[in-house]
């Protein structure tokens, strides 16, 4: 008696945290599924589903996109933005859909969130996609710094700003918005030579219902470094050991990329395999938009 309330007390905790998560699925339930993990802390969805998810969908896979709590349109006052947390309302989403095994779609920080739970829980997983997601946050703040001292070689100011970052606590909220806030002055996160489909996706996009719930809360970066202790990991250790347990890894990544360096991509392609590993030129961190039609080739061709 007292395993059943306890068993019915975890699926109550697990239809009260999901209440709260903005979720949105494409395509047939029938399908292969797909859960797309967004970056952050402080993203969401919208660019992802504003672009890209339905054409997945229409690839024959049954897609599932969320905003992680407290981020985007989960609105929750009470998150607690820890990993811990993030794993808990991934696996009220497998409950909900009754999921058995999923394939997570990670992309930027959810990289880190999708391999903590594929390494918890490697039964769940069919395939784990690593699309410019993270994977050794400090190597990627030191290779932004580093890259961006030599095209600024000279500038006093910029390399004033540099100095400055390097004395910051390096497992601190701060000092990581002000590498990425460098990285995105410099023009690291966009492709260089746009094409016409990538400038229809991005106009589409800015003009549609989700641009305008692109709903971000700037304090979701500062809570969660106050309260996850895990907050400037390499998972690298841990994608051998997913691997090693039968879940394939696939990695996707833009050739312009500029956060992370080549000696990081040439890693993270010997941990995933050069069969499962593709490198889009003229792409930068926003794959699924930069080269949308690479990215979902490349995706039905490995789970297919």
């Amino acid at each position: 008696m007292r395993s059943f309330f306890l068993y019915l007390f975890l699926i109550i905790s697990l239809f009260v945290q999901g209440q709260n998560l903005y979720i949105k699925t494409y395509g047939n339930e029938k399908n292969k599924p797909v859960i797309f993990i967004h970056g952050g802390p402080s993203g969401n969805a919208t660019l992802f589903e504003g672009t890209t998810a339905q054409n997945l969908a229409n690839q024959g896979f049954y897609v599932i996109a969320y905003d992680r709590r407290g981020e985007g349109r989960s609105t929750d006052s009470n998150a607690t933005f820890t990993y811990e947390e993030a794993i808990q309302d991934l696996n009220s989403i497998y409950s909900k859909y009754h999921l058995k095994k999923a394939v997570l779609l990670s992309h930027s920080f959810g990289g880190l969130v999708a391999t903590l739970y594929a390494n918890k829980y490697p039964q769940k997983i069919s395939a784990l996609i690593l699309a410019g997601a993270l994977f050794s946050q400090q190597e990627t703040y030191n290779h932004i710094l580093s890259s961006i001292k030599k095209i600024h070689d000279g500038d006093s100011k910029t390399l004033n700003k540099i100095a400055y970052i390097e004395k910051l606590d390096k497992n601190s909220a701060g000092y990581r918005k002000h590498c990425f806030d460098l990285a995105s002055d410099e023009n690291y996160f966009k492709m260089p030579n746009p094409t016409k489909a990538s400038k229809k996706l991005y106009a589409n996009y800015e003009a549609s219902e989700f641009y305008k719930t692109n709903i971000r809360n700037k304090n979701a970066p500062l809570l969660f470094y106050q309260n996850e202790k895990q907050n400037n990991i390499d998972s690298r250790p841990l994608l051998k050991k997913i691997k090693a347990e039968g879940v394939p890894i696939l990695a996707i990544y833009g050739k312009d990329d500029g956060i992370f360096s080549s000696a990081q991509i040439q890693s993270i392609k010997d941990i995933a395999g050069v069969n499962h590993f593709a490198f889009l030129d003229n792409c930068s961190h926003y794959l699924f938009v930069d080269q949308q039609k690479e990215f979902l080739s490349n995706i039905k061709k490995w789970l297919k």
